[in-house]
């Protein structure tokens, strides 16, 4: 069946490595999923970004398994993995290469500095100008082994450098990645960070003119080896939109903090609005490795007279009640509170964001499920886990509150749990009814949303109450009309 049902996991922290992850979708999770987005397995898996900052791209991290299991994985599953376009790890051998040798490196004008980036020179006007997820400019100091300095642009960590995308080391780099994920029968493939990708000397570099014309480049590159493309991008809602014209797929990152806000305002309004605009060829997921991000559904940051799907009191009102849902956790885990900040998200994992309310949590999972797309399911929201403040504590890094590691005694009893498994039965209900191939039609007022879906005589019904978080769901079953508490699905 189309769009059937995805898991979102790291290997080291779901299984254990890629043979554990692979032996967790066959064993107790059979059945459940159709595909799965391995989070970053290559070199190393666990440096200053978790995994989102490799040395080498084209090699899987010894700790986790090899390739081959990679190729086992993706014949039994839909594989996604990632491509980090925007940078690499400063412990690269191409950067220690070029940091070592200067001009006469090979890997020479692969990296962006300053200089490169802005050959005329940058105004006061041009830097503030430039859009970046943190606070600060985006540059770091780096001494070359000639003694003198360079500033490197560092769009998220220090350690993080961002390459010229233009540059026929960096396209060659890129190329190789891609040609190794398809010899390993990769599906499709994530676009991390690619709306960074392309610096433009007076502009916010990004999302730029020059930046869709890269993506479309690169989406070329992916289907010349029969890989799929899924871009991602926090952006303005309408970006969202823009983007999906030219890719195979995007992120509905405006769907969770919609949810979030009909479950917590009882308002199901902007969620109904967002139904008529999003665009189709969508992956829709509640949590990701991520934070809850707030800025797909806020005014466009570039033209503040573009307002949001929700407004700037609402989305203040969102953020508190996330706050006071988690008792507080999420704050100590988002903004100045932590370490490697993220500005446009809320640090928390979904069923924290939801107070731990288990018929929300059901009610908001139906929501994403009915939603059209692709649902993925991130590995600790499968488990309907909370904000893990010990690791926060260990590492001061904020998003870790939503990136526990599970033992496998604490994947055992999680799925015993009575919510876990209710919304297993929800996923399972999801991948198999006929209803979900047709068509969907929406309608609700203030605190009442009803998702119906409709093929050939077969339905799939979703009716629920916001205020009280109640939901009923109605469906044909070899010609027979069932209903059933959401939570008491069969």
């Amino acid at each position: 069946m189309p769009g059937k049902v995805e898991l979102i996991a790291y290997a080291d922290r779901f299984g254990g490595d890629l043979a554990g992850l692979h032996r967790l979708l066959s064993g107790p999770l059979r059945g459940l999923f159709g595909g799965v987005h391995v989070l970053p397995f290559y070199r190393p898996y666990d440096g200053a970004d978790a995994g989102f900052d490799p040395e080498d791209h084209t090699e899987v991290d010894a700790r986790l398994g090899s390739w081959p299991d990679i190729t086992a994985l993706s014949t039994d599953y839909r594989v996604m993995t990632d491509v980090i376009v925007n940078h690499v790890s400063s412990g690269s051998p191409q950067f220690r290469d070029w940091l070592a040798k200067g001009d006469a490196s090979p890997f020479a004008g692969m990296f962006l500095t300053f200089a490169a980036a802005f050959p005329g020179g940058a105004t006061e006007e041009m830097l503030l100008r430039l859009y970046r997820p943190r606070p600060g400019l985006p540059f770091t100091p780096y001494l070359l082994g000639s003694g003198r300095k360079a500033l490197m642009w560092t769009t998220f960590t220090p350690q993080q450098i961002d390459v010229d995308v233009r540059h026929p080391a960096t396209r060659d780099y890129l190329l190789r990645i891609l040609d190794r994920l398809a010899g390993a029968n990769v599906s499709r493939v994530r676009l991390d960070a690619v709306g960074y990708a392309v610096k433009t000397p007076g502009l916010t570099s990004f999302l730029t003119p020059e930046t869709f014309k890269f993506i479309g480049e690169l989406t070329a590159w992916c289907h010349e080896r029969d890989l799929e493309v899924l871009v991602e991008v926090h952006s303005y809602y309408l970006h969202q939109v823009e983007v999906a014209r030219q890719v195979d797929y995007v992120y509905d990152f405006a769907l969770p903090p919609l949810i979030l806000h009909a479950l917590t305002a009882a308002d199901a309004g902007p969620l109904l609005t967002w139904q008529g605009l999003r665009p189709a060829n969508a992956i829709t997921v509640l949590d990701t490795h991520d934070g809850i991000g707030v800025i797909d559904v806020g005014p466009d940051t570039a033209d503040r007279g573009r307002p949001g799907l929700l407004r700037p009191d609402e989305l203040s009102r969102l953020v508190e009640a996330i706050h006071a849902n988690s008792g507080g956790t999420s704050r100590q885990a988002t903004g100045t509170a932590a370490s490697n900040v993220d500005l446009y998200q809320v640090n928390c994992t979904f069923y924290d964001a939801l107070g731990r309310d288990d018929d929300r949590y059901l009610l908001a999972r139906a929501l994403q499920f009915w939603t059209p797309g692709t649902p993925q399911v991130y590995y600790a929201g499968l488990l309907a886990g909370g904000n893990d403040m010990d690791l926060l504590a260990r590492t001061h890094v904020g998003r870790d509150v939503n990136r526990h590691h599970y033992t496998p005694a604490e994947i055992t009893d999680a799925l015993a749990r009575p919510v876990v498994q209710a919304l297993c039965r929800l996923i399972r209900f999801r991948n198999t009814h006929p209803a979900f191939e047709g068509s969907l039609t929406c309608s609700g007022n203030a605190a009442n949303i009803e998702m119906s879906w409709a093929r050939d005589g077969d339905e799939a019904v979703l009716r629920a109450s916001l205020t009280d978080g109640s939901a009923e769901v109605t469906w044909t079953e070899n010609g027979t009309r069932r209903s059933a508490p959401l939570a008491a699905l069969p």
